[in-house]
């Protein structure tokens, strides 16, 4: 048995001094490291729910499909559960011991709320609100936190809204300029909360004020704690959206990946995922990838392929060789 080690602990060395640009990786697949080679991949709830899906309505239910497809976890989207009534401290712990049976981690929750608004009251309902999904995270174990700055609520509905690419004009007397202050204000309010409980928010780059990586950065720079940063989605900027994902990747904490086999439900991009990955291995990212599946091909065939092209995607530099 030494003899054996002995011979494959030279060979390693030799492909290491022979090979210097595959050593690295060649010795520690001979070695037998066990070293993860690529961020861990996780399903997002909304991939199979999506507002419309009743089979997947439960959570339990995508969890248990998160484990069988070979999912390493799981983000949770607030309003399978509820918006505004907290789950039970029961509920919450049934949800933790299904993940950990499933092998799965609880890592992110996705929620909503909207502080773009001129009425101090609406923004305080919404901070309160903020708050109690801040806590029901740190109940759930769960890490982070996707957060929305709100809309103007302009638009006459999301179809016109994605029919516009995104962009909305403030409400009559106002303008982008007011609205900053007011989403920076409130976002301080919650941070004390998750400060306490150990959860990271995620200012995502979801329309409204979030529609621009400027608009991000302004608000996430402003309040400037390690407790608000990027939750960063690749399919919400409609053009040049490498560029962009650029700026934002220094600060992610979650980036949400799109995919849209058999076709988009408003739209699709065509987005070079080789190339994102690249993107966020430059800035060493090395959290969570959340597939977010926006197709209308069955999650049966759609899923199994997004998964397969994020592991390819987002491999380690030097196990990608």
């Amino acid at each position: 048995m030494f003899r054996r080690d002995f011979q494959r602990l030279c060979c390693a060395a030799a492909a290491t001094s022979l090979f210097p640009r595959f050593g690295a990786h060649v010795q520690a697949d001979q070695a037998g490291s066990g070293a993860r080679t690529t961020n861990p991949i996780g399903l997002s709830t909304y991939s199979l729910w999506r507002f419309k899906n009743d089979q997947f309505k439960e959570v339990s239910k995508c969890i248990d499909y998160a484990g069988e497809v070979g999912f390493d976890g799981v983000e949770i989207l607030l309003y399978q559960i509820s918006q505004t009534e907290m789950l039970s401290n029961a509920a919450c712990q049934a949800l933790k011991r299904k993940a950990l049976l499933a092998g799965l981690t609880l890592y992110g929750m996705s929620t909503h709320q909207g502080f773009v608004s001129p009425d101090p009251e609406v923004r305080r309902m919404n901070i309160e609100l903020t708050i109690g999904q801040i806590e029901l995270c740190y109940k759930l174990g769960i890490p982070t936190m996707r957060v929305n700055t709100g809309r103007w609520g302009t638009s006459k509905n999301f179809d016109e809204l994605m029919a516009n690419r995104g962009i909305e004009p403030p409400l009559p007397g106002f303008t982008e300029e007011d609205g900053f202050p007011w989403v920076i204000d409130a976002l301080a309010e919650c941070l004390p909360t998750a400060e306490k409980c150990g959860v990271v928010l995620g200012l995502e780059n979801h329309w409204g004020l979030g529609l621009t990586p400027e608009g991000v950065l302004r608000i996430v720079n402003a309040i400037n704690s390690p407790y608000l940063q990027v939750t960063l989605d690749t399919g919400n900027f409609l053009e040049n959206p490498y560029e962009k994902l650029e700026i934002l990747a220094p600060k992610t904490v979650l980036l949400q990946t799109k995919t849209y086999y058999g076709g988009g439900e408003w739209y699709e991009l065509d987005l070079d995922y080789q190339r994102i990955g690249d993107i966020m291995r430059r800035h060493n990212y090395r959290g969570w990838v959340s597939l977010e599946f926006e197709g209308k091909e069955d999650h049966r065939t759609a899923i199994p392929k997004s998964l397969d092209l994020l592991r390819k995607a987002f491999r380690f530099s030097d196990a990608s060789k």
